[in-house]
């Protein structure tokens, strides 16, 4: 049978489920080659753009993240499409919005008929393999086109389908009781806290590196597609580098004091208020040095995890695979770390929703091109399969043309927020606020639509609504909705969001 005809019936299995008709999706399939592009796709958990020094920070030390960036396209203004991990994950994994995908919080399984990248690929001349957290269902289990696959979660065994055994441990849990660990879970796994806690060689990082630089050796004659998918830096914040940065030379981010006033939404201000009236796992959050704490740890993480991916990247060239290799970088979603005093994800201002993505393709040599203007992820899978000479229609477009100056960059970027029995508000009481008040803002969905020119919406369904300039406003600390003079721009972008949601198929109702 064809790769065509193979692919032709993976798009009809797809559509047969209802799931993505809206978009219109089909696969064209892959040309024959003789020489077949490798893909070693590099990914963390919640790292925000500015932690290298092509995304203007030169404070965190990142040796291998620099010179990859050196070597690579770099996406100025990078979007996730939507800023938590199953979700944006979805997106990444299969090039469609999670309203359509399904995927629309955490723990929502992806669908078995929404096929992922080497299914679409189709090619069994790859050997394939996804190594670390996966976090799109039946966390342990080899699925969606991977022939080799190497665990490093165990909190997820609840949501597995049924029939699954959920007393199983990741392969990371196994590893540490090789090594004469004690589990501190009840099924004989390592909670993340223990595991942060080990030496940087028994950490994830490394663990994930070890994995990979065997499979690449193994498979350094055959066509390959490796995803390695780093869990750091997600909270825990904390691991075996956690005094490399000295928090008293931390700066803080320059909208650290932005007081989030009335006309912010209602969930904003209660996540703000929970981490200044509740520890964080233990830990304060009140004060500055509380904070600078926090980001020097957080730092710490991310140059851990260059430590890794540095490995990684010396082990393709000393395998000479650099040539013939496609070398991805980004990350799930980013972190507010302190920005408008907030930590974690799941708003829409710019530290969650920004993320960086370097492309290193081997066709268009290995030197610096940093690419302006605003990109969602929703095309970074069109982009790579395009770069791997294979031709599909989904909702994203490749930026291949755009690299190569063929094309202008015009298209809207726009992001999401759904919400599925979440809570995760502070739970005090509030002077004038009601608990139908703050249970209606937690509800709330979210949809955003930013412009190339710097224009950001964020239209909710419950609560406050948002407009910012990103080009006067970068910090996102003066919200212009409800002020005067703004109502024809604000009509335009909403006009946008409406067409994108009657294209995708977005049945949610905005008013």
């Amino acid at each position: 049978m064809s790769s065509l005809n193979k692919s032709e019936m993976n798009r009809r299995r797809f559509i047969k489920t209802g799931a993505a008709a809206a978009t219109a999706f089909h696969i064209l399939g892959c040309r024959p080659r003789k020489d077949k592009a490798n893909l070693l796709f590099l990914w963390t958990d919640q790292q925000r753009a500015d932690t290298m020094a092509v995304y203007g920070n030169r404070q965190i030390d990142v040796p291998n993240l620099n010179k990859l960036a050196g070597q690579s396209i770099v996406f100025k203004n990078a979007y996730v499409t939507q800023a938590v991990c199953t979700p944006s994950r979805s997106t990444v994994m299969t090039g469609l919005y999670p309203h359509t995908n399904g995927c629309i919080d955490n723990n929502i399984p992806l669908p078995v008929d929404v096929p992922c990248m080497p299914e679409l690929i189709d090619d069994t001349d790859y050997r394939t393999a996804y190594f670390g957290k996966w976090h799109l269902g039946d966390e342990l289990f080899a699925q969606h086109g991977f022939e080799e696959w190497v665990s490093i979660e165990d909190i997820y065994n609840q949501y597995f389908s049924a029939g699954r055994d959920k007393t199983l441990v990741s392969d990371y849990s196994l590893f540490l009781r090789s090594l004469g660990y004690q589990p501190d879970g009840e099924r004989g796994e390592f909670s993340r806290m223990f595991a942060a806690n080990l030496p940087l060689g028994h950490c994830k990082p490394k663990f994930l590196e070890q994995k990979a630089c065997d499979f690449l050796k193994r498979n350094s004659k055959n066509p390959f597609i490796l995803y390695v998918n780093f869990f750091e830096p997600h909270p825990p914040f904390f691991g075996p580098l956690n005094k490399k940065y000295d928090p008293a030379a931390i700066d803080l981010p320059a909208n650290f004091d932005d007081e989030l006033e009335a006309d912010e939404p209602l969930r904003y201000r209660l996540l703000r208020e929970k981490y200044y009236r509740e520890l964080y796992k233990g830990e304060p959050l009140k004060s500055e040095a509380d904070w600078r704490q926090m980001i020097a740890r957080y730092r710490g993480l991310v140059s851990q995890v260059d430590l890794s991916i540095g490995a990684i990247l010396k082990t393709l060239t000393d395998l000479r695979l650099e040539d013939h290799t496609i070398v991805v970088f980004t990350s799930d979603h980013g972190d507010m770390m302190g920005s408008h005093r907030l930590l974690n994800k799941t708003v829409m201002y710019e530290e969650a929703v920004r993320v960086p993505w370097l492309m290193r393709i081997p066709q268009l040599r290995h030197r610096q091109q940093v690419i302006p203007g605003r990109f969602g992820h929703i095309d970074l899978l069109p982009t790579l399969l395009h770069a791997m000479d294979c031709e599909t229609a989904l909702p994203g477009k490749s930026l291949l043309p755009v690299i190569r100056g063929e094309r202008k960059h015009v298209d809207d970027v726009f992001i999401e927020w759904n919400n599925k029995n979440r809570s995760d508000v502070s739970k005090s009481k509030f002077k004038n606020i009601t608990q139908e008040q703050i249970d209606r803002a937690n509800g709330a969905f979210v949809r955003t639509v930013i412009t190339q020119d710097g224009w950001k919406l964020c239209w909710s369904d419950k609560d406050k609504n948002q407009l910012f300039n990103l080009e006067q406003d970068p910090y996102e600390t003066t919200n212009l909705f409800y002020r005067s003079g703004y109502d024809a721009i604000i009509a335009q972008l909403q006009g946008k969001i409406r067409h994108w949601q009657s294209e995708t198929n977005d049945k949610l109702v905005l008013s």
